[in-house]
């Protein structure tokens, strides 16, 4: 009588991830029959598949190549879903540790407009030519608060997004994010004011995932409670620039709702459409601003 009590509770709950045991779900593996939760959740024609049926191609006598599933966003399911995730925070780490070791260096990566100003004439910057510093101050930081908020945020927000956008859209998403804000800052910032961080590509992140969210039925409070913290202090702390946020959050936004939402039949040339659309704005902002420097 006591075990038969005690053992009900059990019967009755609600099944758990076979890869994550600690996340009750009520979604199976159409192949396998496995719990999976959204994490794991391969969207394929017919309901979702587990990581490893995927790969495998289990069951469907067909090469592991042959129809293989695609993410919500059409890409592929890889092996490591944060392997960029991982090579991008190498890079910012990498980059600190040459800064730390060389502080001159960062003078060569950091966004500037002109240097130095009036009356001796610019002779470095963006709007000598040096376009590369809107994509080397995407990777530079010099204080380690700032470094380590942004990779945490990097990693926290990086590895959910890679997983569902496959790893080409999440790269396309970082990289042109950042650039918005890179391009937004050029813009709207003083052309003698050097600006640094990853902060921008996070910010696009931060869209992104909302818009992912949405597009799954998630809670969006947790994301937007924790994006408004951050504009808070962007709006509020000396010395940070506010342009890199919300240039990257436009971005993201931009982006992510093109990746999730694209029709499935005009997939790739919406997303990838999207993409160079945002790209030609970077470019026409960075000429605006060039020729008013200049």
């Amino acid at each position: 009588m006591d075990q038969a009590q005690g053992s009900q509770p059990d019967a009755q709950s609600a099944p758990v991830c076979y890869r994550h045991p600690g996340r009750e779900t009520g979604v199976r593996c159409t192949r396998c029959e496995r719990p999976i939760c959204p994490e794991c959740m391969v969207s394929a024609s017919v309901g979702f598949q587990c990581p490893e049926c995927v790969r495998g191609a289990v069951g469907t006598g067909h090469a592991p190549n042959a129809s293989r599933p695609r993410t919500i966003a059409g890409g592929t399911v890889a092996a490591d879903p944060r392997l960029l995730t991982k090579i991008l925070i190498g890079i910012n780490l990498a980059v600190f540790l040459l800064v730390q070791a060389r502080p001159s260096v960062l003078n060569s990566l950091v966004l500037i407009g002109e240097w130095p100003p009036a009356p001796w004439g610019p002779t470095e910057g963006v709007a000598e030519g040096e376009w590369y510093r809107l994509v080397t101050s995407m990777f530079s930081h010099e204080a380690i608060w700032h470094i380590a908020f942004n990779m945490l945020s990097l990693w926290w927000l990086g590895g959910p997004l890679e997983a569902a956008l496959g790893r080409a859209r999440f790269l396309a998403l970082y990289l042109i994010s950042g650039l918005t804000g890179s391009a937004l800052t050029y813009l709207l910032a003083g052309p003698t004011t050097a600006s640094l961080g990853a902060s921008g590509a996070v910010f696009g992140l931060f869209g992104a995932t909302a818009v992912l969210m949405r597009r799954l039925n998630y809670d969006l409070r947790p994301v937007l409670a924790l994006l408004a913290i951050n504009l808070v202090f962007t709006f509020t702390m000396s010395n940070i620039a506010w342009q890199a946020h919300i240039g990257g959050l436009v971005g993201g936004l931009v982006i992510g709702y093109a990746m999730v939402h694209a029709p499935r039949e005009r997939r790739a040339l919406v997303q990838y459409g999207v993409c160079a659309l945002m790209l030609a704005v970077v470019v026409g902002v960075t000429l605006l601003r060039t020729a008013q420097l200049s």
